[in-house]
């Protein structure tokens, strides 16, 4: 597997997000038209995408979020790739590029829907927390943190 650091405006990138996007709606249907604002990422120079052989098969990004803190964006691995380990090498070198720029926590927002995304993001050391943002008051949501020093 191979990770590239990129920008949101990347073409292998803008194709995994359609194809989240695509599983988000099948999972919430119409509600997922209320999150649709708060998952856009442009102009963002923090994205990776992880690569088997020539085939992108995930991605991830993140964008600050406080002054110590960035907010995980936009994790996904393609379904044939679920479970081979794509998902932690994504997530570690998020976090690495973020302790780099000097960023002390991430936050994440994800779905009651997607189970898989909790249990994992627990086994990597996030913490379920108080719903922040613009995600106070949303029932389908579920706000996570994680200390990265």
């Amino acid at each position: 597997m191979k990770i590239i650091r990129t920008h949101s405006s990347d073409p292998a990138f803008l194709g995994l997000v359609a194809e989240l996007d695509n599983d988000l709606r099948s999972r919430y249907k119409e509600r997922q038209a209320v999150y649709d604002p708060y998952n856009q990422v442009p102009n963002l120079s923090t994205v990776v995408v992880a690569y088997e052989g020539d085939t992108a098969v995930g991605c991830g990004c993140f964008k600050p979020y406080d002054d110590d803190s960035v907010e995980i964006k936009r994790m996904f691995v393609a379904p044939a790739s679920r479970g081979t380990g794509v998902a932690p090498v994504i997530l570690s070198e998020l976090e690495q590029w973020a302790r780099e720029l000097g960023y002390r926590k991430a936050v994440l927002e994800t779905g009651t829907l997607q189970h898989e995304a909790i249990r994992f993001y627990q086994r990597e050391g996030f913490s379920v927390t108080e719903n922040y943002g613009q995600y106070i008051g949303m029932e389908t949501s579920i706000c996570m943190n994680k200390k990265l020093i």
